[in-house]
């Protein structure tokens, strides 16, 4: 079986340490995602851990954490550690946006994507439209380690995953379920999946659906990187929709060479601009992380189709992206600096911390 073995108690007690497996070297992290609910309530180029979008809880996780990040085919990199950071919220059921719990499509049922990536080897794997498996992430690792493929999706994936021991669970928790049927009870015949209109898509179907992702990226100190992205997507998307988080140089990008990169927020727009390879390359030609992320973004702001900007002509969504250079230096950025997106939370030997994200536009 190629699942990760994760020992929950050891990873919450140490993760702050920002070491992983036993002997390793110090890692870094980035944890990501607009994670709606949880039960969990300087810069050191030795030791450092950014962590993505937004919520206390992600803060803590680090806090109280450390990740032993090994798997049956004898991984411990990177990549294996940012799988281990993801189990921690796709095993909550309190995290609508990704794993168990996570929000589901129109017809209720969840659907979950992700992706990993080794920057050593410059291998990866994922899947999509992934159902009835609670840890995507550790499918995409066995994507990536056991076969000649990078991508699965939908039956093709869970029959994989089936195959390899994974288990089938019901992901749709009471709570998403209530969610899911309070939208459904507001739609009408008259519902669009596409509404032109100057301020942006009106449709009560579409307009403002939740969000959720989580993206770790992982730095060990000696300059190797990878990366995971997972995430139950768009809530109430029609189903098999996939979104950028399981596609390799949009949602994620890993590179010894350059850095890791990673995002959440819009996927389709995302997916447009390859936002995690650009931000890459642009730290192979020398930009700090910061300025990579923000180049990405103005990236997606200049093509930005009409119907998804706002009456003043600046995008009516959000994206944030996750970057660690190879040498340890770290950024984030968000197209809007509002709600409580405007942080991302960093660990390194100095402790865990949310910093500053670095924003195209401010209100």
């Amino acid at each position: 079986m190629s699942q990760i073995s994760l020992d929950r108690r050891r990873f919450l007690e140490s993760m702050a340490a920002a070491g992983i497996a036993a002997g390793a070297a110090p890692r870094a992290f980035a944890i990501g995602g607009k994670v709606a609910k949880s039960s969990r309530g300087g810069r050191d180029r030795k030791r450092q851990c950014p962590q993505s979008e937004t919520q206390p809880s992600e803060a803590g996780v680090l806090q109280r954490g450390r990740a032993r990040g090994r798997t049956d085919e004898g991984g411990d990199r990177p990549v294996d550690a940012a799988v281990v950071g993801a189990h921690l919220l796709e095993d909550d059921p309190y995290e609508t946006g990704v794993g168990l719990g996570g929000l589901p499509n129109a017809e209720g049922v969840v659907e979950l994507d992700s992706s990993v990536m080794d920057g050593s080897e410059h291998r990866a794997g994922a899947v999509g439209a992934l159902r009835n498996i609670q840890n995507p992430s550790a499918v995409a690792l066995a994507v990536m380690r056991r076969t000649n493929h990078l991508f699965l999706v939908s039956e093709g994936a869970l029959r994989f995953a089936k195959d390899l021991g994974f288990k089938e669970v019901d992901l749709l928790t009471p709570e998403s379920r209530k969610v899911w049927l309070e939208w459904r009870s507001k739609l009408s015949k008259d519902d669009n999946y596409l509404e032109e209109s100057e301020g942006g898509p009106t449709s009560p179907a579409v307009k403002m659906p939740p969000l959720g992702t989580v993206h770790i990226s992982c730095w060990d100190g000696k300059g190797h990187v990878g990366g995971c992205t997972s995430t139950s997507g768009l809530a109430w998307k029609i189903p098999g929709r996939v979104g950028d988080s399981p596609i390799i140089g949009a949602g994620l990008f890993a590179d010894d060479a350059a850095g890791t990169a990673g995002s959440t927020g819009r996927g389709e727009s995302n997916i447009l601009v390859s936002g995690a390879h650009t931000i890459v390359e642009q730290m192979r030609a020398g930009r700090s992380p910061e300025e990579a992320c923000l180049e990405a973004l103005k990236r997606v702001a200049d093509t930005c189709e009409k119907r998804l900007r706002r009456a003043d002509g600046k995008p009516d969504f959000n994206l944030a992206y996750y970057a660690i250079r190879s040498d340890g230096e770290y950024g984030s950025a968000i197209l809007w600096d509002r709600y409580r997106e405007g942080a991302f939370a960093v660990c390194d030997s100095k402790g865990p911390r949310h910093e500053k994200t670095a924003s195209v536009y401010q209100e």
